[in-house]
């Protein structure tokens, strides 16, 4: 694809097209790449064209935001550069979307017209303003017989704050007001700032690794121009590379001669440490660098943490290498070594959230055949103990002695629920039980409420989605940010099984709920754990106090079925050895604990 003629900056728009899940951000590049004549028609055969991973396919989510080039001939016989990028919808990709949005200079905010305007679509929306980014309101779905279009106007307008009379109104499916849309994007969003005399400074927005060329770096250009044979410079660790390739995306790389400032491509340094590079980072150049960095993203914490443990021991290296590729392209993601007496070495995680957990393990395996055993959950605590230290617990292996904590605090989330009214009562009910206050209240009409609860993160990082889901029939949708930490009670809950701890299978629950959830552990842990050749006793203890017990009877050898008759002292000493033979290995049996003991824990 040659634009030798076509990068003047005023003829370029970068945007992204945001939604909420499921509203067809992915359908809807599917007919902007077809109506702009961007690839063959035989790449055109498959739906999701930008959505590469086997799992983004089999789950019908985007995980990955995916920039590509198009060309669009507007009305006015002009011809424009349209840097698209399909964003995630799932709210633990939240920061995937921030990333693409700080790289556009507007959005397309799809909205269903069946289910009208969602919690993601309001924070969407409200990230999209915050950036001052230009936002065009979008309908699909139009053609659907259960279509409200003016609930959903209506909506746009009490709940968005967007004007009405600028909506387009579309369905990606059918392909109905694509050519509207286009122009719109046209002459709508503003052409991209920056000048390309001025001193080269480039955004990387996304990373990946490539097996022979080493890792490849999305940009959005700024100021300046970038070739293949320059020299750049990072200016977060001040390292120097060679530039060999620069280039377009079109699904696959285009190399170009260069790239100008207000365009999206990628390059090529010759870089091979995948830790010399981190999204945000600035590029300019070592001969000419700019004055300072730009101001890049705010940096996510992970809040949601548990281990990775590879089931054969030799892997462990493998999955070392597996995680840095993947911290590469997810800056959200972060590992560090650890070992378990029960699992051995491993990693500790941090996530987004449950889902971003679910895809890291997944990707793992897929991609890097290794088979992985995960510890249940944990979200960050804070603990402050009597030398007045602050301690941050990530995993209950952490949790200080209760005689030595002063104070206890847990991260708190405001979370956004809009819901049909009629089944307000029973996701109240779930929302009182997982300690909930409520906030706000607001009918958007006769149909549908928002609701805003504050709720301890630990509550809904779980299985709370999916239950908000089941008690909605699907639809109420769920959004939420972090506004914080506040003071709790919690206990540590030891799990032992022959009497001892077993530090993977350890939990921090809140202290009214300890006696409730060991029960549950321990009669789940019954009936996963396999049966020995003696008796496996399954406690819940807090501290030295047992709160639950179960035990796994033995296997049974009927040893004196041999005795035919005889002497009963004959049959009492074969009884009395096999007694002390169960005796010595339950003392040094050892025990393997299957990844469905821990998933015991993610359903109580």
């Amino acid at each position: 694809m040659c634009i030798a003629k076509m990068n003047e900056i005023s003829k370029i728009r970068n945007f992204a097209i945001v939604a909420h899940i499921d509203h067809g951000k992915s359908t809807l590049a599917d007919r902007l790449i077809e109506y702009t004549n961007t690839l063959e028609k035989r790449k055109l055969e498959k739906d999701q064209i930008l959505d590469d991973m086997d799992i983004e396919r089999e789950r019908g989510i985007t995980i990955k935001a995916h920039p590509i080039r198009l060309i669009y001939q507007a009305k006015d016989n002009k011809k424009y550069i349209l840097n698209l990028i399909d964003t995630p919808g799932h709210v633990d990709f939240t920061y995937e979307v921030s990333r693409s949005l700080v790289a556009t200079d507007g959005i397309i905010l799809l909205i269903d017209a069946s289910q009208g305007v969602e919690a993601q679509t309001l924070a969407h929306a409200t990230l999209a303003k915050s950036l001052q980014k230009k936002i065009i309101p979008c309908i699909n779905k139009i053609d659907l017989s259960n279509a409200d279009l003016e609930s959903t106007l209506h909506q746009i307008e009490k709940v968005l704050n967007l004007n009405p009379d600028e909506v387009i109104l579309v369905s990606a499916k059918e392909g109905i007001g694509i050519t509207d849309l286009l122009e719109a994007i046209v002459n709508r969003f503003p052409a991209p700032l920056g000048n390309s005399q001025d001193a080269l400074s480039a955004l990387v927005f996304d990373s990946w690794f490539d097996l022979y060329k080493g890792v490849i770096l999305y940009i959005r250009m700024m100021d300046g121009v970038i070739k293949s044979g320059d020299q750049i410079l990072l200016m977060s660790n001040n390292k120097n590379y060679l530039v060999t390739e620069v280039g377009t995306l079109a699904l696959d790389l285009h190399p170009q001669k260069e790239l100008k400032a207000g365009e999206v491509g990628y390059i090529f340094a010759g870089i091979k440490n995948v830790e010399d590079v981190k999204i945000g980072e600035t590029i300019t150049s070592k001969n000419n660098p700019a004055s300072k960095p730009l101001s890049g993203y705010k940096e996510e914490k992970p809040m949601v943490f548990c281990s990775f443990y590879p089931i054969d021991s030799s892997d462990y290296q493998n999955l070392a290498d597996a995680l840095k590729k993947l911290k590469l392209n997810d800056a959200s993601f972060m590992s560090e070594p650890e070992s378990s007496s029960a699992l051995g070495f491993g990693f500790k995680c941090g996530f987004l959230g449950l889902l971003h957990k679910e895809i890291i393990q997944e990707r793992i395996e897929r991609e890097y055949c290794i088979k992985l055993i995960s510890t249940s959950p944990n979200v960050l605590y804070k603990v402050t103990i009597k030398n007045q230290n602050l301690i941050e617990v990530t995993n209950p292996a952490l949790f200080p002695n209760p005689s030595e904590i002063i104070k206890m605090e847990e991260p708190y989330i405001l979370a956004t629920i809009i819901t049909p009214s009629d089944y307000i009562g029973s996701l109240m009910k779930l929302l009182t039980n997982r300690r909930a206050t409520q906030k706000s209240f607001i009918s958007l009409d006769n149909n549908r409420t928002i609701v805003t609860y504050e709720i301890p993160f630990a509550e809904v990082v779980i299985d709370f989605y999916d239950k908000l889901k089941s008690l909605s029939q699907g639809y109420a949708s769920f959004d939420y940010e972090h506004i914080g930490y506040k003071e709790t009670k919690l206990i540590k809950l030891d799990i032992l099984i022959l009497g001892e701890a077993v530090d993977a299978l350890s939990i921090i629950v809140y202290y009214n709920k300890a006696d409730t959830i060991g029960r549950k552990l321990v009669e789940q842990l019954k009936n996963i754990l396999p049966r020995q050749n003696f008796v496996l006793p399954i406690q819940a203890a807090i501290g030295n106090k047992i709160i639950a017990r179960e035990n796994i009877p033995a296997f049974r050898k009927d040893v004196i079925a041999k005795c035919y008759g005889g002497d009963i002292t004959r049959k009492r000493k074969l009884l009395e050895k096999q007694k002390a033979g169960k005796k010595r290995l339950k003392k040094v049996g050892k025990i393997d604990i299957p990844q469905e003991a821990f998933q015991a824990i993610l359903k109580i």
